[in-house]
């Protein structure tokens, strides 16, 4: 992986958060939560992408969000990310109430937060 592998996933994220409040507006609250799981998963890849590590499968992403969560001795990145993980499977099951898909969205934005900055 290289640096622009990483842009990559970084513009994708920032396309995805974009795409993801206004499915929520809409109150589409099914492809906001895919929208929401590809933004976390595009920053963790991007991360990823600039170390070196090319994240191929979702037990890849889950190890890496570990691995950070070691690294900058923060927990709360798995609550994190776990929240973005629900939203995934949302996608598929929508079984998730609107409440919790808003919260987990702000779950989301609190990880890229958390995100920005790690190299």
């Amino acid at each position: 992986m290289n640096m622009t592998q990483a842009t990559n996933y970084l513009a994708l994220n920032h396309k995805y958060l974009r795409e993801a409040d206004a499915l929520l507006e809409k109150g589409d609250y099914v492809q906001a939560s895919e929208k929401f799981w590809g933004a976390a998963a595009a920053k963790v890849k991007s991360v990823a992408a600039q170390r070196g590590v090319d994240i191929r499968s979702h037990e890849g992403i889950h190890k890496f969000v570990v691995r950070l969560s070691d690294e900058l001795k923060d927990t709360e990145l798995l609550r994190l990310f776990a929240a973005a993980a629900s939203l995934y499977q949302n996608f598929y099951e929508n079984w998730l109430p609107p409440e919790m898909v808003m919260n987990y969205s702000e779950a989301v934005k609190e990880l890229v937060s958390r995100l920005d900055g790690v190299r």
